[in-house]
């Protein structure tokens, strides 16, 4: 223990909990820079138009960096709580610790933060990544070589093929549909952009609702999982099992809100066609065409003959 400097073998840095994943920051930061990029030209726009492309550039990609950050968030379903549990294997040494599992599309994130961290002369702070994705039985068998705390162990053995609960097959399969409708509606949402751009507002007001569908559908297949019988956790004296958590809710709500806002430009595109047209800066677009041109040239039925006197008509 002291050539390790207090950390147990096999397991050589100390883990960190959980708190923000290296992806989410990628995604976070290429989406705020693109905004950022597009709110430059801003000062070039005059008059209330303004207000509403600063208004249209922040909730669309506001929109779509959840979606794609949904894809990659570990807290689509979760669990916690504090016990008295073994700490290691082949020791009667047990620790008060608060454990819990955060359940994304991709894995489970297992940790384990002791209370006080501080025991055994060991910061018990532990964070440990399981995918299926891959073959999380070789993961599994890694923590063993690790020599992983007991809980922690004891989680992951849960979501392994070999386990009576069945969670892997449930969560694999309802994270690749969830994850692929997802990418579905990522796909909607840039269609709707480019449609909203162009004076097609009612089919962007479409592809909107696509968008909410695909939402939708990633929710529901998520919580086809849910609805399986539950597997519940006993460590130490204590149970628990998951809860739908905040990726679930934030999906939702991402639904809803492209399904209100395509449902909105509809709506206003039938009541008020002309009022969205100008709102969207392609209310000009008629009037520069050859007979928007020829129609001003006839203004007050005056025309220009070749030699420049004018005429009347």
């Amino acid at each position: 223990m002291t050539f390790y400097d207090d950390i147990y073998p096999f397991y050589p840095l100390q883990r960190t909990s959980f708190t923000f994943s290296g992806r989410l920051l990628t995604i976070a930061l290429v989406f705020l820079v693109l905004a950022a990029s597009l709110l430059l030209i801003l000062p070039g726009i005059r008059g209330k138009s303004r207000l509403l492309w600063m208004f249209r550039i922040v909730l669309s990609f506001f929109v779509g960096a959840v979606i794609v950050a949904l894809n990659f968030t570990c807290d689509w379903a979760e669990a916690r709580m504090t016990t008295t549990a073994t700490y290691k294997s082949f020791s009667s040494a047990v620790v008060n610790a608060e454990i819990g599992v955060h359940v994304g599309l991709y894995g489970i994130n297992v940790t384990l933060k002791g209370a006080p961290v501080l025991q055994f002369n060991e910061t018990i702070d532990y964070n440990e990544m399981f995918t299926w994705h891959g073959t999380i039985e070789e993961e599994y068998e890694e923590a063993l070589e690790k020599g992983l705390p007991n809980p922690i162990l004891y989680i992951a053995e849960k979501f392994t093929s070999g386990s009576t609960c069945g969670l892997v097959s449930q969560y694999r399969l309802s994270g690749r549909y969830a994850s692929a409708t997802l990418w579905s509606a990522f796909c909607c949402w840039l269609l709707a952009n480019v449609l909203l751009s162009m004076p097609v507002v009612l089919y962007a007001g479409y592809m909107m609702l696509a968008t909410a569908t695909f939402v939708f559908s990633s929710v529901a297949s998520f919580s086809t999982v849910m609805d399986a019988p539950i597997c519940v956790f006993h460590i130490g004296g204590d149970s628990f099992h998951t809860r739908y958590s905040h990726s679930f809710w934030l999906a939702q709500a991402t639904g809803l809100l492209c399904a209100l806002i395509g449902l909105l430009v509809l709506i206003l595109n039938c009541v008020m066609p002309e009022k969205m047209r100008e709102a969207f800066s392609i209310g000009g677009l008629e009037e520069e065409d050859g007979e928007g041109y020829l129609s001003s040239l006839l203004l007050d039925g005056v025309t220009t003959s070749p030699t420049g006197r004018e005429e009347q008509t």
